[in-house]
């Protein structure tokens, strides 16, 4: 019994250490931002360390996305063409909206955009048909 108080000793130490270090790291995301976006959800934590391990993992988050989105996109590129004369010459990476959307999909978002961006919905339609 005594080695589990041990244990748990030795992890609110490396608790308390870690969320030390959150006061000298300064987040890919700005400490407001994250505020904002916390106070739009009704979260308030006058904390700066909470905030900033809230930082933390979006970054990580995003991260992981982003590079599963790449490992999307190298695998499109590496497939067969059927047709050579629509291979590019240059490989450049693209990241499109599909690898975009089967990296989101696995972390169970499904991103759902429409196949025409407009600015408004009578963009493209006659002039003398629009009604005002």
């Amino acid at each position: 019994m005594n080695s589990s108080n041990e244990g748990r000793h030795d992890d609110e130490a490396a608790l308390t250490e870690f969320l030390s270090s959150l006061m000298d790291y300064t987040p890919t995301i700005p400490d407001e931002l994250v505020e904002h976006y916390l106070g739009k959800s009704g979260f308030q934590c006058p904390d700066l360390r909470l905030t900033r391990l809230v930082a933390v993992a979006t970054q990580k988050f995003i991260t992981e996305i982003a590079s599963d989105a790449l490992q999307h996109c190298k695998a499109r590129l590496s497939a067969p063409v059927k047709d050579k004369s629509k291979q590019p010459k240059e490989k450049r990476l693209v990241l499109t909206m599909d690898d975009l959307s089967r990296a989101l999909r696995e972390y169970g978002v499904n991103l759902k955009h429409p196949d025409y961006f407009a600015d408004s919905p009578l963009t493209g339609t006659d002039p003398s048909s629009r009604e005002e």
